[in-house]
């Protein structure tokens, strides 16, 4: 079975119960397009809290283009381009290495 699913990055704007979310697509796919979002089962397991504001990331099927699934949250220091794509950002420098003590 192929994955059938249209990837948008968006923002979102107003938060209901039962895990469900009023998003704005910021991609230019379907810019200014707003969904009915729902979360993934991967972060509802991983209790991942999104509010409103936050940058998401979205799948959608394109047999109903009203509703899709947040699958990821960015970073609030997350860079996007102007086509809405995050800018990936170099590897930082690893944290020092951990001392033991006896």
């Amino acid at each position: 079975m192929s994955k059938d699913v249209i990837e948008l990055i968006g923002l979102v704007v107003e938060t209901f119960p039962n895990a469900t979310f009023h998003v704005k697509i910021l991609s230019p796919q379907a810019k200014d397009h707003e969904l009915l979002c729902h979360l993934a089962g991967r972060m509802r397991v991983n209790r991942v809290h999104i509010l409103p504001g936050d940058k998401v990331r979205i799948e959608m099927t394109p047999y109903d283009l009203q509703k899709g699934r947040i699958t990821y949250r960015f970073r609030s220091d997350q860079k996007f381009a102007e086509d809405g794509t995050p800018i990936q950002t170099g590897p930082s420098t690893p944290p020092p290495p951990s001392r033991r003590r006896s």
